[in-house]
């Protein structure tokens, strides 16, 4: 009803000339199921109504003491006056013993546009080095933006600032409203910050280029930039640093469409990302020979010289539909240890279409291309899992970690798995070890945000499962796991 993008998220969860960057590397990959027990708990159930949170969504994020913070798209009121319930920023302290429960406490309430305020988060958390946090919602603020004949806002980017005194109130502060889909429309993802104190972003549409990437919502999203006021108590100030155009109709290839967020940044300040739509025009992902959505980019925006000019968008690959490639990327990237290759899930492509873990590599030599080599590719029902919507974290020795979405035995209600590499001969070979199989209520369901990776275990969210109830599925969970 509210259009493809969006729904997944919260549930789940160009030019001719750009072929050149299309290189691919086929790997030999044996997958190997874990054998020996790994040790998952869930560390809270969300409630849900009247007084709790429920689908947390995004990264979570953890301060000095060991807390965990984090954000809900639904739930903490049932009087927001918006398309979905206003969602919540919660904090969760761990016990004093381990293996206890852990204790959560509702931070903050959104409170919808009719207060100027935000509602539904569809990302995570950032933290400063002073404990404020920063996020953004989907939706509310004073933006213009109207859906199905509603006013819902455009969305808005937040910070919540914990009290003096242990135990005050948390303070929240709407930093900016996108004020039309011209400068950008529903925020997507976690934020990021520079060594400045910049933080960048994305919004899966507006942006004010593109008409192809969905029906409900106009343009196909930006990327932006939210600078610090250099004196306390100023107004942030925002700028629109990108403005993807999708696939235009009649051609075959195009820009990307719908930034997921989840951006990194480089040494030098440039950003890389990825885009769920656009690309190339034809194929199982929606295109046609008229133009259309198309299975996603990897793009990378490169920072100006002078202060002030324009960025430059490089699509380093466009994601097709054939056996051999992922397509429709519905997180953001890894850098590995050197900040030069590129590791990212894709939600479908490889040759059963349930998704794969990808690296890019640098060009080198005379070669101007990046070249993409499939890790891992899903298959449908078993044991290993299928359709990774989250972020890869990076492990000692160059292993990755992950999740799936679905899949992984008798209940397909997804895994958290481990990709490490070794010797093979001439090829490099990839194993799967599956750490955790998500069993269903009272068990998390259907991971979909980023892992964590703090003191050796792994953090994260589902949107479904546990002890609440909320619907069939349960409220959502937070979970560790010890690899």
């Amino acid at each position: 009803m509210f259009g493809k993008s969006i729904l997944l998220w919260v549930t789940r969860f160009v030019r001719v000339s750009s072929m050149a960057s299309i290189a691919f590397a086929i790997v030999p990959v044996a997958s190997a199921q874990a054998t020996t027990a790994h040790n998952e708990q869930v560390l809270y159930s969300f409630q849900g109504l009247p007084n709790d949170g429920y689908q947390p969504v995004g990264a979570v994020v953890f301060d000095a003491a060991g807390n965990l913070y984090g954000a809900t798209a639904e739930g903490g009121s049932s009087s927001c006056p918006s398309i979905q319930q206003c969602g919540t920023v919660y904090e969760l302290s761990p016990p004093a013993v381990k293996g206890e429960p852990w204790t959560e406490t509702v931070l903050y309430v959104f409170k919808g546009n009719k207060f100027n305020d935000g509602t539904s988060p569809y990302g995570g958390l950032v933290i400063d080095s002073a404990g404020n946090l920063y996020g953004t919602t989907g939706y509310g603020g004073t933006g213009n933006c109207v859906l199905l004949g509603i006013l819902v806002g455009c969305g808005t980017v937040y910070e919540l600032s914990p009290p003096a005194q242990k135990g005050g109130t948390w303070t929240e502060q709407v930093l900016y409203s996108f004020p039309t889909p011209e400068e950008g429309y529903a925020p997507v993802g976690d934020l990021v910050f520079d060594s400045s104190g910049n933080l960048y972003g994305a919004t899966a549409f507006g942006g004010g280029y593109g008409t192809t990437c969905d029906e409900f919502y106009q343009y196909c999203g930006a990327i932006f930039e939210l600078s610090p006021p250099q004196q306390k108590g100023g107004s942030w100030s925002e700028q629109t640093l990108y403005g993807f155009k999708g696939t235009a109709r009649g051609v075959l290839t195009g820009d990307g469409g719908s930034p997921n967020g989840g951006l990194r940044l480089d040494a030098s300040g440039n950003i890389y990302g990825t885009t769920m739509d656009g690309g190339f025009a034809v194929g199982v992902c929606g295109g046609t020979w008229q133009g259309g959505p198309g299975c996603g980019t990897v793009f990378e925006l490169v920072r100006p010289r002078d202060k002030g000019g324009a960025w430059t968008e490089n699509v380093l690959h466009i994601f097709l539909d054939n056996s051999e490639d992922g397509a429709t990327p519905y997180s953001g990237i890894t850098f590995d240890a050197e900040l030069s290759s590129i590791y990212g899930t894709t939600g479908g492509g490889g040759p059963t279409q349930y998704g794969t873990v990808y690296r890019l590599s640098p060009p080198s030599g005379n070669s101007l291309s990046w070249t993409e080599t499939l890790l891992f590719s899903f298959q449908q029902n078993n044991s290993e899992g299928a359709i990774p919507t989250g972020s890869l974290v990076l492990g000692p020795g160059s292993t990755l970690y992950g999740t799936t979405s679905w899949g992984g035995g008798d209940q397909p209600d997804g895994t958290v798995f481990e990709l490490s590499a070794s010797a093979g001969g001439k090829s490099e070979i990839f194993n799967l070890d599956v750490l955790h199989t998500f069993e269903g209520p009272p068990d998390g369901q259907w991971p979909s945000a980023s892992l964590v990776r703090r003191a050796g275990s792994l953090y994260s969210t589902t949107p479904d499962g546990g002890t609440g109830v909320c619907g069939y599925t349960g409220c959502g969970t937070i979970f560790e796991v010890e690899p």
